[in-house]
């Protein structure tokens, strides 16, 4: 176990590093991106990425701690 979760922790890490664009936007986001141009686009999409991303770390974190404090050895 002490060695998969390094091993998944460069994985998740190099995935995110990889990835291709992605497209967070809704219809209305990406409407107002495309009259702004193609840089302030690419900033918005990061930005609903990253906000959408922070409640997943805060939960996973959560759960991580309370699956190590409620396991029984």
């Amino acid at each position: 176990m002490k060695k998969v979760i390094p091993v998944l922790f460069f994985a998740i890490l190099f995935l995110l590093l990889t990835t291709n664009d992605l497209s967070a936007q809704c219809s209305i986001c990406t409407k107002t991106a495309q009259q702004l141009g193609e840089k302030p686009a690419k900033g918005m999409n990061s930005g609903i990425l990253y906000l959408a991303f922070t409640p997943f770390a805060i939960v996973g974190y959560i759960g991580y701690r309370w699956w190590k404090n409620n396991k029984t050895s």
